[in-house]
């Protein structure tokens, strides 16, 4: 800068009067001097002329050009680190998106929910969303929290809170209401209170007509009749579990509330569930009787817990640890993995191949490793979003979704 300033200053001092009249524009009419601040009145500029503003703007602009190709590279190196991008929706702010799912059949037909009665409908993979209605959901005055969504095939459930079940079996074009009561359901479970404290559910459809069901209360019910009749696939409840096992070293089991923070299916029907406190966690196979409570190997408290894509465990603490646990299926045995969260807490794992995964969680934090979970970079796609990213969906290997709070909902690019 020092530079221009002084190229500028020399170009526009004023002439030693020896060379003055030689420059004259009243003598030399084919040039014309750059006029200064304290140019004389007869010095006229016109149209042609260029000031000192606009010199130095040329000379930065010159300079800007003899490095542009650094910045370009620059530019491109930073723009290779975005993979995903944002889509707007036409909905309220402060909405939080809970879930997201497509059919099967077809990846450009799916479907959005979050709180306040949520729900989105896109025909053209997730570009754009229009809002979507269903009369059977609307004929009560509730403001319903729809959490889950689930395709097998044609066949669709949403499940929300005040409790609602729906059902479609062509693809979405059309809803039932499923109404649930107790004696559709085994006593084991007291079904009323959990339409009162149901904080969250989980719906997976299985087969023709068929769909498991999970309360945060640790109830699994299956159906095979399109949900007019359900049982329960567990024998015995989450509290009686854990006041027979308590003696055996299940750490916090004592402070045990009675419900799970989360539940995460893997695709062959196996569940991991965190305790309300986030002080244990458990599991579930198809087949057994109860679930099995373990104790968690590090020291602070689980935040959220899914399953890899090669069939391990993958474990977020409270405060931004990533952990996953050695070797594949159900372990103790975990592993800390460093990574770039700012500080920000981690909420949720998405993997899109066994190698490739990504991570999301508060402020805008979002990762990404190619190498299994070994190592983790952070892409800076929502930098600038002030919100928390809640979920990460892959429906197959080109179709990615962040979703998080006040309505925001990243696409993947592929």
């Amino acid at each position: 800068m020092a530079a221009l300033q002084h190229l500028s200053s020399s170009i526009t001092a004023p002439l030693p009067p020896q060379l003055r009249s030689r420059f004259h524009p009243r003598r030399r009419r084919g040039c014309r001097l750059l006029p200064s601040a304290s140019a004389a009145p007869h010095y006229e500029q016109t149209d042609n002329a260029i000031t000192r503003r606009q010199l130095i703007g040329g000379l930065q602009a010159a300079a800007a050009i003899s490095l542009y190709p650094l910045g370009r590279k620059a530019l491109a190196a930073d723009d290779s680190l975005s993979e995903w991008e944002r889509v707007f929706l036409p909905i309220d702010p402060g909405v939080v998106l809970l879930d997201i799912a497509f059919v099967p059949d077809d990846p450009s037909h799916g479907f959005l929910l979050g709180t306040r009665q949520t729900l989105l409908e896109t025909k053209d993979g997730g570009t754009t969303w229009a809002p979507r209605s269903i009369p059977s959901a609307e004929d009560e005055d509730f403001n319903y929290r729809f959490n889950c969504i689930s395709f097998k095939g044609k066949e669709g459930w949403i499940i929300g809170k005040p409790a609602i079940l729906l059902y479609t079996s062509d693809a979405g074009d059309t809803w039932k209401r499923i109404h649930r009561d107790a004696k559709l359901f085994p006593v084991l479970f007291d079904w009323e209170a959990v339409h009162c404290w149901n904080l969250e559910v989980y719906i997976k459809g299985t087969g023709e007509k068929g769909a498991e069901l999970v309360t945060d209360q640790g109830a699994i019910y299956v159906t095979s009749n399109g949900g007019y009749n359900w049982k329960a696939a567990i024998q015995e409840t989450v509290s009686a579990t854990l006041n027979r096992t308590v003696s055996s070293g299940i750490s916090g089991a004592s402070y045990y509330t009675g419900t799970f923070s989360t539940v995460n299916r893997s695709p062959d029907g196996k569940y991991v569930a965190v305790s309300s406190r986030g002080n244990f966690y458990l599991t579930w196979e198809p087949g057994q009787a109860y679930w099995q409570p373990h104790n968690r190997a590090i020291a602070r408290r689980i935040q959220n817990m899914g399953w890899r894509a090669d069939g391990g465990l993958w474990l977020l603490a409270r405060g931004g640890g990533l952990f996953l646990s050695k070797g594949t299926g159900i372990s103790e045995e975990f592993e800390e993995i460093p990574v770039q969260s700012r500080g920000f807490g981690i909420l949720d794992v998405g993997y899109r191949s066994e190698d490739e995964a990504w991570a999301a969680g508060g402020s805008g934090v979002l990762l990404k490793t190619t190498n299994s979970g070994k190592t983790w970079v952070r892409d800076r796609a929502a930098d600038n979003i002030a919100a928390n990213l809640y979920s990460v969906k892959f429906i197959n290997d080109k179709q990615g979704f962040v979703l998080g709070n006040d309505g925001v909902l990243l696409k993947y690019l592929g």
